[in-house]
């Protein structure tokens, strides 16, 4: 019988599922091979159990947050058994005790699984059921299992053999299989060679470019705390001259910098949300301090509620802050003692734990977010300085598509892992702060 791939000629397989760009995670040793072997042009992100993106230091809990919050374009799961249906067992609960490890994560939160079945050909057998017997990791989420013998998809309630290594053929997988594969019409012999493309670039010229798309009726995620630091300033006057009408905006603030004047410099104004809601293009807000703390000195938000041309939707700051992170984390709700029995809680569900009485609060995601952050590299990796690392960091990775204005872009590799705070792979978009512009009027 011919020889089966070596691990080498597996792991070359399996690049070949990744796409410019994309986030691909593994486990445990798999997520070493598969770093080492993608393509640098590819531009791919490559996600360990162990906390590590593309070698930068995470914690275990923000890569299962990137997990749940639907960033893992890829997920490779070594498989101790997958049925026909697509549910997985992996490889650590084939002793018949659920040990899921990361499996569950990944097979939840992917777009795309591969169940890997790694020494299929060694040992005689390919581990496929008709119905799982062993304890499930994941539930109807394996698109294609990889193996040393083939490749099969998984579609429609069946095992769909598509590709077969060098010198095997559809009978011998058939015979090792233990249940029914049908055979591609397509069948090939497994493409060993490195995937090639480019990821697009994330850098653009011009504020305006940068938000282009915003659509009328977005949410958008927008920074501000007492003062104008940390606002996306150059973003905001861009988002103004584009005059996308009927939005959202969610932060802290809806725009009291221009009325608190600190930090600003006497004679100035400073650039804040206010923009947007002089120029009409705000519905609604929700935020933790939309009004000024001068009634002699309102801001353009309260009078825009005041005269009912705007919504407002007020959350509690430690709230806001959680339901951020919530969203970009993939958690979809959660209770919280903050607000119970005063007029935040009137209309949420509640219920009383360990004697003490919660409310429930969702998650926040939004389409665009803009943020304001000190230094990025080409992939999106963010460096914060000051007040700009308050809501930015925990906006990102709940939005569809982040945008952040920094005042200096450098090349990948050049910013130190450790003081990189957002990871690229939050960041869809960046633009540099033009030389000279103030975020004052």
């Amino acid at each position: 019988m011919a020889a089966a791939l070596s691990v080498g000629e597996i792991t070359r397989r399996i690049v070949r599922e990744a796409r410019p760009g994309s986030v691909v995670a593994a486990s445990g040793v798999w997520a070493d091979r598969i770093r080492a072997a993608l393509p640098g042009s590819l531009g791919v992100w490559a996600l360990s159990d162990a906390g590590l993106m593309d070698g930068a230091p995470l914690s275990v809990a923000d890569a299962a947050a990137i997990a749940r919050g639907g960033y893992i374009d890829l997920a490779v799961i070594e498989a101790g058994q997958v049925d026909r249906n697509g549910s997985i067992a992996g490889a650590q609960s084939a002793s018949g005790l659920s040990i899921p490890g990361n499996a569950v994560d990944l097979s939840s939160g992917a777009q795309r699984v591969v169940a890997l079945l790694p020494n299929a050909g060694r040992d005689g057998v390919l581990n496929l059921a008709e119905s799982l017997s062993l304890p499930a990791d994941g539930v109807n989420c394996v698109d294609t299992v990889i193996c040393d013998v083939g490749v099969i998809n998984v579609a429609g309630g069946q095992f769909v053999l598509t590709e077969t290594a060098p010198g095997w053929t559809a009978a011998d997988l058939q015979a090792m299989a233990g249940v029914s594969l049908s055979v591609s019409p397509a069948l090939r012999r497994i493409d060993l060679a490195a995937p090639s493309g480019d990821a697009v670039s994330k850098v653009y010229s011009d504020g305006v470019g940068a938000v282009a798309d915003l659509p009328d009726g977005a949410t958008v995620f927008i920074d501000g705390f007492g003062g104008p630091g940390g606002m996306a300033h150059y973003l905001l006057v861009a988002l103004r001259d584009l005059g996308s009408r009927g939005l959202t905006i969610v932060s802290n603030t809806a725009g009291i910098a221009r009325v608190v004047s600190f930090g600003t410099p006497p004679g100035r104004t400073a650039i804040d949300h206010s923009v947007l809601i002089e120029n009409g293009q705000v519905a609604k807000a929700i935020a933790s301090f939309p009004v000024s703390p001068s009634v002699s000195r309102p801001s353009e938000f309260e009078l825009a509620y005041r005269r009912g041309e705007v919504e407002l939707e007020l959350v509690p700051q430690g709230t806001l802050a959680e339901r951020l992170r919530a969203g970009g984390a993939g958690v979809l709700a959660f209770y919280t003692p903050t607000g119970a029995g005063t007029l935040i809680s009137e209309g949420k569900e509640s219920r009383t734990i360990d004697g003490r009485e919660y409310i429930l609060e969702y998650g926040l995601r939004a389409d665009y977010a803009i943020i304001r952050a000190h230094r990025a590299d080409e992939r999106g990796n963010l460096v914060y300085r000051g007040t700009s690392r308050n809501f930015n960091a925990v906006m990102a990775p709940a939005a569809r598509i982040t945008v952040a204005e920094v005042d200096e872009i450098v090349a990948a590799g050049e910013l130190n892992p450790e003081e990189i705070v957002t990871p690229g792979v939050f960041v869809q978009r960046i633009v540099k702060r033009p030389d000279g512009f103030s975020g004052y009027e």
